[in-house]
């Protein structure tokens, strides 16, 4: 009886929390994403901070993957790119409570910079777990993980978010210009004379014992061994490379300061050196001091990588947007016309080409590399969508315009019918409270079926955002 009583509760539950339909107007859109945020910020913020997701009635959490009340997440969907949307939604609207909601962010990602200038995954808000991590505001303690990690787009986007916050602030908010000047200055530092970065860093390199030298291919790579520190290799996993430069050409533009845009330049001068000779010329995901390709984690061989490629393309393009050095576009035309004719049958590309004989290379679930993908482990992505029209195209279109062109400006949205109806979407999804509930579950609580998804916040947030800034005369 009381289960049934209790079912009926929820139902009834969902069916009066939903908001009743409302026309869309920039009245509407604006009242939608002040409630919105409001909840956000006084409900499921943790000291300024978020996570990936939560049960609906907040009793459960998890980034990437669960914890307790006092910890939030760094990298995105978490911490910073929330902050970003409540920055977004301040610039469109110029309300306080955005940029109030914003600086709450940036502060509790100062609160949790490493003593390295970046950050990891998360931070803990708890006095007895801060004790093992080397958080710059709190006293030195020996032995704390002070690793700096550009894995996932976690140093990078937080500096990125930080040097939004500190422009916004016009650079007199003391405690966030400063944790943004000391992260910017300690990526300097970690960039390797050639101009690569390792994943990550707690020391900086000596130039001395890392020569700049031009990529090469392995004499045999499945008798090369395996490195277990391999985070400290030159890489481009991920896309690592290509938003370090994206940060780096904000950074300099923001403080106008050479250096940043002088280090972004290195790392184009990486990427040439790092392209492969023919007849592959296309980038490997991760290289030692050699400049060969080497293995990374036990799925991710010594071997030219369609996805990173890619990025490696993208990063390339901006530069040369941004400096107007024709040799960041050399190596564009091999890179392409190589990736193209090594498309699968169904035009995605592999992640790995073996070297010299070009065959796609795939894993087994008991992680044995094999030419088949009858078998691969479900946690990675061993085919990857090609972008390579798109990269093609803006290749051709920089080529072609005229130099006062290149550099991107933002333009202001057009309102559109997508752009319309992504913000009716985000107005009639949300619930009394000001939540935007969903189907899903949470890793450890298994009775979870309703959850809040910090992506889905973000996403609706920025489709209000933008109608609203379509909407202005």
């Amino acid at each position: 009886m009381r289960a049934l009583l209790l079912a009926a509760l929820t139902v009834l539950s969902f069916a009066t929390a939903r908001c009743p339909g409302q026309d869309l107007s920039p009245a509407t859109a604006s009242s939608t994403l002040r409630k919105a945020v409001e909840f956000f910020r006084t409900r499921v913020s943790s000291h300024g901070g978020y996570l990936w997701r939560y049960s609906d009635d907040l009793s459960a959490r998890e980034g990437e993957n669960a914890v307790d009340a006092e910890t939030i997440w760094v990298q995105p969907p978490g911490t910073l790119a929330v902050g970003q949307s409540f920055l977004t939604a301040y610039e469109t609207t110029g309300e306080a409570c955005y940029l109030d909601a914003a600086r709450d962010a940036a502060m509790a990602l100062v609160q949790g910079q490493l003593r390295s200038g970046g950050w990891t995954y998360r931070i803990s808000f708890d006095l007895a777990k801060r004790a093992e991590f080397a958080y710059r505001t709190d006293p030195e303690h020996q032995r704390a993980f002070n690793v700096s990690t550009l894995d996932d787009n976690t140093t990078q986007a937080a500096l990125q978010f930080l040097m939004r916050v500190d422009k916004t602030l016009e650079f007199k908010h003391e405690k966030i210009h400063e944790a943004a000047q000391f992260g910017l200055e300690s990526m300097l530092k970690a960039q390797f004379p050639n101009g690569a970065w390792s994943q990550g860093f707690d020391s900086f390199p000596n130039p001395e014992k890392f020569p700049a030298k031009k990529a090469r291919f392995s004499a045999d790579w499945r008798q090369d061994a395996r490195i277990k520190n391999y985070w400290n290799h030159y890489t481009l996993n991920d896309g690592l490379l290509r938003d370090l430069v994206g940060v780096l050409l904000e950074a300099g533009q923001i403080y106008t300061e050479k250096k940043y845009m002088q280090a972004a330049e290195r790392a184009g001068d990486f990427l040439i050196l790092a392209q492969l000779p023919e007849p592959q010329p296309a980038w490997a995901q991760q290289y030692n001091v050699e400049m060969i390709p080497v293995w990374a984690r036990k799925f991710e061989p010594p071997a030219l990588s369609g996805l990173e490629s890619q990025g490696a393309m993208r990063a390339l393009l901006m530069l040369y947007r941004e400096t107007e050095q024709t040799r960041y576009l050399e190596p564009m035309p091999r890179a392409l016309d190589y990736l193209n004719r090594s498309l699968l049958p169904d035009g995605r590309l592999a992640r790995f080409y073996e070297m010299k004989t070009n065959k796609p290379l795939y894993f087994t679930q008991e992680y044995v590399v094999t030419y088949s993908d009858d078998d691969m482990p479900a946690h990675y992505s061993f085919k990857v969508a090609s972008t390579l029209d798109d990269i093609a195209g803006d290749f051709e279109k920089v080529k072609t315009l005229p130099l006062e062109k290149l550099k991107s400006v933002r333009a202001k949205p057009k309102l559109t019918d997508a752009v319309t109806r992504d913000a009716q979407a985000a107005l009639d999804s949300l619930d009394a409270q000001g939540r935007w509930v969903e189907d899903g579950k949470l890793k450890k609580s298994a009775d979870v079926r309703r959850v809040i998804e910090c992506r889905t916040f973000i996403k609706n947030c920025d489709a209000l955002s933008r109608y609203l800034l379509a909407s202005k005369p």
